[in-house]
């Protein structure tokens, strides 16, 4: 029962980190054999949905009680999913993939090899048969292209043997499409070889992506046709042209250019380095794993990447000739050159890399959170300290707030994070004493003053860091207060909202200087997180203080109310209003006719 549930709650936490972007998903069994594999628009709620108590047919039962461990890799778009969904099946026949146990494939496009070359359509990939491209996920697109090559270029669509002896010895007589102008009869000798392999080499270049010449003719073309005010020819051409211009756009998972090519990418933490592998094979991803290295030294990431890189190749047997890194590494190896691709199709399989191992990094670091809440706390602290480059982590934080209304009822308050998180019996309140009047920077100097005057006479630890809720002029006056008067080291933050009363800036040094923080991560939310609570224990100091002082001054210069009397009144009549509002018979017996008799005079 122990392992069942260990295995539920190990399930549970990877499906919970999973991220809400397209990719594949892969299920392991007890013996790390992969079961499945599917695709996905967003992991999360598709795997998620495995996952339901009531599971919908008696398949997917047996599947999910066969689970005991959850892969997957992160792609750009829907349709690179697909293709590589299409490309694990492929390679590692999982049991439950019955659907796709026929091994059907997408379908392709061939230039073959013959003397006048053909462009089909194909499923089967023979070797030597031609030259492939594709493969294509989505028909339409393929459609597509072989309908604009089909309008750009008159290529022969029959079956013939079209070899120079047979053309020579004349057994062939032209067929309908060379009527129709859709072929140029190379077979009774109409149009060269040199001719026709100049189309194919163009048709090539439209299908690895190297359009650009094309599309530059085209526009050209169209250019014309509109000046010569023929815009039904022009409009034609501009269709071809924008069919060329969306097929320049191509994902870098069915670019069959790219062949036999590892791509690496890292991320690193204070101990820990976090590497990405993907091989690449005939423009398709047919290996991806991220590993993780435990430092042990000082090491840099380019050492750990040379590392990751020798370690990897040898484990999975790798003879790429190339190999694409994020930075320049001095690894030598023999007959390998290593790639640090600045743009185009490499540099987007450079970025799908690191995508895969930040995303292994984020999901690592949840993982760790929620085993050890303390360890995400320390983690987001050593931000602050990286962030405000501290001379060491601000374990201890103090920050203030004042609290009054013109002047009156002035109050402060000072709250104390420790590792963090609140220690409320460290918060403390002040009233102001020496101040006359609606003066933030004098009250926040004498309470400053006070507390730190306070503590270093208890010889007290000081706070790590000071955090005031205010912008540039509340933190110079705690700054003449801690170094000026106290003679204090102590860094000094502070906390400004926008017109929104939303916290919006991160305020550093002297001189000061505003300091970005990402919002909706962890460090922000700790510094929102402490702003709001000393703001909210201030205003609730305020208000209470604010509500006596309106009792005092409501009752206590009543002839006849003592402390007892005004106990008895508020315990029977809760507040001053309704003390009002109370009839005198209703006063009397609680206070005797004669003070009843005051409390209308002076209420009145």
């Amino acid at each position: 029962m122990a392992d069942t549930n260990d295995v539920k709650e190990h399930l549970k936490g990877i499906v919970q980190n999973l991220p809400s972007c397209p990719g594949c998903y892969q299920y392991l069994n007890e013996k790390g054999t992969i079961i499945y594999v599917g695709k996905a628009k967003n992991l999360k709620n598709r795997v998620s949905s495995y996952f339901l108590k009531e599971v919908p047919n008696n398949k997917t039962r047996m599947l999910v009680s066969k689970i005991r461990d959850i892969k997957y890799i992160v792609v750009k778009t829907e349709t690179d999913a697909l293709l590589l969904e299409n490309n694990l099946i492929k390679r590692y026949k999982p049991h439950y993939n019955v659907l796709l146990k026929d091994d059907k494939t997408y379908p392709s496009i061939c230039i073959t090899n013959e003397y006048f070359p053909r462009i089909i359509k194909t499923r089967k990939i023979i070797k030597g048969a031609g030259t492939y491209f594709g493969p294509y996920s989505h028909i339409q697109n393929l459609y597509a292209v072989l309908d604009l090559i089909n309008k750009l270029y008159e290529i022969r669509t029959c079956k013939l043997s079209l070899t120079k002896d047979n053309i020579e010895k004349k057994k062939f007589k032209a067929c309908l499409e060379y009527h129709i102008h859709k072929c140029k009869a190379p077979c009774i000798g109409n149009q060269t070889r040199e001719q026709y392999m100049k189309d194919i080499d163009e048709i090539k270049s439209i299908l690895t992506g190297n359009v650009k010449n094309v599309s530059q003719l085209l526009y050209d073309e169209m250019t014309t046709l509109a000046e010569e005010m023929r815009f039904e020819e022009a409009q034609r051409i501009k269709e071809k042209f924008e069919l060329v211009e969306n097929y320049r756009s191509k994902s870098e998972v069915v670019n069959a250019s790219i062949h036999n090519v590892d791509v690496f990418s890292i991320e690193t933490n204070d101990d820990v380095a976090y590497i990405n592998y993907l091989h690449i094979t005939k423009g398709s991803i047919n290996q991806a794993f991220t590993f993780e290295y435990k430092k042990k030294l000082n090491e840099t990431e380019e050492e750990l990447l040379e590392l990751g890189i020798v370690e990897m190749r040898e484990r999975y047997k790798s003879n790429s000739k190339e190999i694409i890194v994020p930075f320049a590494i001095h690894l030598e190896m023999d007959d390998v050159c290593f790639t640090v691709p600045q743009r185009g199709e490499k540099k987007h399989l450079l970025e799908l890399s690191i995508m895969n191992v930040k995303q292994y990094k984020v999901d690592r670091l949840k993982q760790a959170d929620k085993l050890n809440p303390e360890q995400k706390k320390t983690r987001i602290l050593k931000e602050i300290q990286e962030t405000l480059h501290l001379e060491k982590i601000p374990a201890h934080i103090e920050c203030f707030d004042n609290s009054n209304i013109s002047g009156s009822d002035a109050v402060a308050a000072c709250v104390v994070f420790k590792m963090g998180k609140p220690s409320k019996q460290d918060y403390r309140k002040f009233h102001i004493k020496t101040v006359v009047g609606p003066d933030d920077y004098a009250s926040m100097k004498e309470v400053v003053r006070r507390r730190y005057t306070r503590l270093t006479e208890e010889n007290t630890p000081l706070p790590d860091l000071i955090i005031t809720d205010g912008g540039k002029g509340q933190m110079e006056v705690v700054r003449q207060v801690i170094e000026d008067e106290l003679q204090l080291h102590i860094p000094i933050a502070g906390l400004a909202k926008d017109n929104r009363h939303h916290t919006s800036e991160l305020l550093f040094g002297f001189p000061i200087q505003t300091i970005g923080v990402k919002q909706n991560t962890a460090v922000f939310h700790l510094l929102e997180n402490i702003q709001d609570e000393v703001h909210r224990f201030a205003i609730t100091f305020h208000r209470d203080k604010r509500s006596k002082s309106q009792i005092k001054s409501a009752l206590d210069d009543i002839p006849g109310i003592g402390v007892r009397r005004k106990q008895e009144l508020l315990k029977t009549f809760k507040t001053i209003t309704k003390i009002k509002m109370a009839s005198l018979e209703e006063l009397t017996k609680v206070v005797g006719e004669s003070v009843a008799r005051n409390i209308k005079e002076k209420l009145k």
